[in-house]
């Protein structure tokens, strides 16, 4: 076994938030890491071997320094620290050769209403890709936070006035992107499509705010249709759920850039829901952009998912049925 590692605390008030309601924290790191903790007041012993030992104070370091932020931890909170964990996420990525600690503000996005840290290591290197690269793809399935984030970054960057606006778009294809038909202006009319991105707005600076927002023009929503014939400046703009698009329509949207600019592209190539025979516009921006400069694109993949465990567990037997 080796030796123990003996973790104390100063402040005994907020380790029951830390472990868990009946050490459910614990038991949850206990089980994924093959560690053993025994609770001694405000000292926490870790069992284990060294590597397994190591690993599990590296969680809960993380997750203490999280606490100290004011931030609760919940369960989704561990899960996510284990996630970053190297015994997970090291070996397969050849890019990552060092311990970081992902609780430092190079690898948080802050807003108003929340702190949001990343939780594998894909969403660190999306994070410091919509930080430091005007254009960025975040490729993959669902549930791995790459709507979530670019929101969170965009609300980041209009509080601290880096951009004047956000730009939230989305192609409309289950109405072929001719919303006449449906009752109400614009805003209502493509409502149905762009809710994620209410929500996740929503997260990041209350209903109010963002309803206030939306009135006064500091945040537009529109479908892909609409931003034909215009540039984009002073902007943080969003383009979700980019499998749907045409080529046309890819290159229609990327040629909208002006000054100072900030753009993300989300979209799952898996997930394609045109017409039969139809290209992607994602997929084929991916494969003519890629050698581009200050053009990121991140991969995740189901490892990344951190919605419910079975979304994961989902997402790998599609993948291995298309396989």
């Amino acid at each position: 076994m080796g030796k123990a590692i003996t973790l104390e605390f100063e402040d005994n008030s907020r380790l029951s938030t830390l472990y868990g309601e009946h050490n459910c924290h614990l038991a949850r790191i206990e089980e994924k890491t093959g560690s053993s903790f025994t609770v001694k007041g405000n000292i926490l012993v870790i069992e284990g071997k060294k590597d397994v030992r190591e690993t599990a104070q590296q969680i809960i370091v993380s997750l203490h320094k999280v606490l100290d932020q004011g931030v609760d931890i919940t369960m989704d909170d561990v899960d996510g620290a284990i996630r970053m964990a190297d015994f997970l996420d090291a070996p397969r990525q050849e890019n990552i050769t060092e311990r970081k600690d992902f609780t430092s503000p190079e690898h948080q996005i802050r807003t108003r209403n929340a702190i949001i840290s990343p939780r594998s290591v894909n969403q660190s290197l999306y994070i410091d890709a919509l930080r430091n690269t005007n254009m960025t793809f975040g490729l993959g399935p669902a549930g791995t936070g790459k709507t979530f984030l670019a929101v969170a970054m965009a609300v980041s960057h209009l509080l601290e006035g880096k951009v004047e606006k956000i730009i939230l778009t989305r192609p409309a294809v289950e109405a072929g992107e001719k919303l006449g038909f449906l009752p109400g202006d614009i805003r209502e009319k493509v409502d149905p499509y762009l809710r994620p991105l209410y929500d996740a707005l929503g997260h990041m600076i209350s209903i109010e705010q963002t309803e206030r927002r939306l009135e006064n023009g500091d945040i537009e929503v529109a479908p892909l249709a609409f931003m034909r014939g215009r540039t984009l400046s002073n902007a943080f703009v969003i383009l979700d759920e980019a499998q749907n698009t045409s080529p046309m329509q890819m290159k229609m949207f990327l040629t909208r850039f002006g000054e100072n600019c900030r753009m993300v592209i989300c979209g799952d190539p898996s997930q394609v829901d045109l017409p039969d025979g139809s290209m992607s516009g994602l997929r084929h921006a991916q494969n003519i952009l890629k050698d581009i400069d200050d053009i990121s694109f991140i991969h995740f993949t189901a490892d990344d998912v951190v919605r419910h465990p079975l979304v994961g567990k989902i997402v790998r037997a599609f993948d291995k049925a298309e396989r």
